[in-house]
């Protein structure tokens, strides 16, 4: 099944004291302000509210990060983390802001250059799965 991106409505919503556990792959954009206990795959953006908690990684469009994110962020166009995001994980993105007092433990790949980008990022990808198989022994 392809994913579909849909700039313009949000297309998913994950309310306040919602509580899902398990992988999501979305159609567009989506919003959360609840809690996921998975991994998050959009080919749209993403909107992380401010109360949102999600342990897992996240890979979209873009995203907004004002809440809890323990995991990896990919999101090819861009990343926001708002005033009151804490992510514990690695960034990788070709733009990326960062507000004042965010908690933000990681590595961070941002090169707004396509091709550098596409190359240091699966590079990067790849030095990682083998240190994480390295870890497993």
């Amino acid at each position: 099944m392809a994913l579909h991106s849909d700039d313009i409505s949000i297309n998913t919503l994950i309310g306040n004291g919602s509580v899902v556990t398990g992988n999501l792959r979305i159609n567009g954009f989506i919003r959360i302000d609840g809690d996921i206990n998975g991994s998050l795959e959009t080919d749209g953006n993403v909107i992380i509210g401010e109360k949102a908690r999600l342990k897992g990684n996240v890979n979209a469009k873009s995203a907004i990060i004002g809440g809890i994110v323990l995991g990896d962020v990919i999101a090819r166009e861009g990343v926001t983390l708002l005033s009151s995001a804490v992510v514990i994980g690695d960034i990788i993105s070709r733009k990326v802001q960062i507000e004042d007092h965010v908690v933000f433990h990681g590595y961070c790949i941002s090169l707004d250059n396509e091709e550098k980008f596409d190359g240091e990022s699966e590079k990067y990808l790849q030095a990682k799965i083998i240190r994480n198989k390295a870890s497993l022994t």
